[in-house]
């Protein structure tokens, strides 16, 4: 077993220049894929990530200029480690690949393990030479939002940037692991109300529902506004609905079962919908089905509120696309970020055009 000193003095609380004059680990330890596994599942049914997912140690990778390195206190799992570990829809090995082909300390990214995980917080342990608004022994958060500073489009928009990376997912030394590698533009200051658990779980899907429903790139919902969330007590889903609430907006959960069903309640939401209760004629296609689901979650809407949702959010994908645009008012959205059933969409499309959706 490796003794990594500078961890047990991170856990200490021991002063900041004892913790800046310990040096790095040379390994350490951390949940990663391998590279050899990238075909283990290929043609099976059950894709199990306990069998894909290893954790052991891996060599400390040498820190760019514009990097930190964060002890880490706490983590969170998301979707994307599961698509990482499932190595769908595409292998991960191959967008660090794509990635190092910039060349630079891009190219430390390409290796037979990646290092997986986009949530973190922890404390900073090292600072590269270019860093200048962290130090070490600060309590941070690290955004999973991976850009190109030096890209003009990052400016206006990091999301629209060519250079916009998912951090841990299409980039190696992520987060579930002993120290985390990030860029000093993902960093951000802990909340000191939050716990470190708490602090480690809101970024990704937190920062996902706001820019989906409230930013200016998205829903901008208001209030009043009624929003169907599919999937409503998940990561992203919990996030959305309690924006919806705290913006003054009707929450509308859709949820897969009755114990789902009472933590939406417990969430906020206005009207809960048990996907397990609907109706639905067996041995009938997935328009047929959108359909029906749709019709029957909008009648419970207008029979509330006697009008139908301004927005939708959709984070489910193929199973529930069709719907989602079904159900939208005239004039309304529907918005997406993910597709965790699949991400070929089948949906009537005269209910987005001719209804100007």
């Amino acid at each position: 077993m490796t003794v990594d000193s500078l961890a047990e003095l991170v856990i200490a609380g021991a002063p900041v220049d004892e913790i800046a004059a310990q040096p790095l680990p040379a390994e350490y330890l951390a949940a990663h894929l391998r590279r050899a596994d990238a075909g283990m599942f290929r043609g099976a049914a059950d894709k199990d990530v306990r069998r894909s997912i290893r954790v052991g140690y891996v060599p400390m990778p040498e820190l760019a200029p514009d990097e930190v390195v964060v002890a880490v206190m706490a983590s969170s799992i998301n979707y994307n480690t599961v698509w990482s570990a499932m190595f769908e829809p595409v292998s991960t090995f191959d967008m660090l690949a794509r990635f190092a082909r910039q060349g630079g300390f891009a190219a430390r990214h390409d290796r037979d393990h990646q290092v997986i995980g986009s949530d973190v917080s922890g404390v900073v342990v090292r600072v590269g030479a270019g860093v200048r608004r962290w130090c070490v022994g600060d309590h941070v958060v690290v955004s999973p939002v991976y850009v190109d500073d030096q890209e003009p489009a990052t400016h206006s928009d990091g999301m629209l940037g060519a250079g916009m990376l998912a951090w841990g997912y299409e980039t190696n030394f992520g987060g579930l692991a002993t120290y985390a590698i990030a860029r000093a533009s993902q960093i951000l200051p802990k909340p000191g109300l939050l716990t470190w658990e708490e602090a480690a779980c809101f970024a990704l899907c937190g920062g996902t529902a706001y820019r989906m429903l409230v930013g200016e790139h998205g829903v901008r919902i208001k209030q009043g506004d009624i929003v169907v969330i599919w999937g409503a007590t998940g990561g992203s889903g919990s996030f959305a609905v309690q924006l919806v609430k705290n913006g003054g907006g009707v929450a509308v959960g859709i949820v897969g079962s009755e114990a789902k069903a009472d933590l939406a309640r417990q969430l906020g939401c206005d009207l809960v919908v048990n996907r397990e209760l609907l109706r639905i004629d067996a041995g009938t296609g997935l328009a047929e089905q959108s359909m029906a689901v749709g019709k029957q979650i909008g009648t419970a809407i207008r029979r509330e509120w006697g009008e139908d949702p301004h927005a939708v959010f959709d984070h489910v994908g193929r199973e529930t696309f069709g719907t989602s645009v079904f159900l939208a008012r005239r004039g309304g959205s529907v918005v997406t970020c993910g597709s965790s059933t699949g991400f070929r969409h089948e949906y009537d499309n005269r209910y987005l055009w001719m209804n100007l959706k």
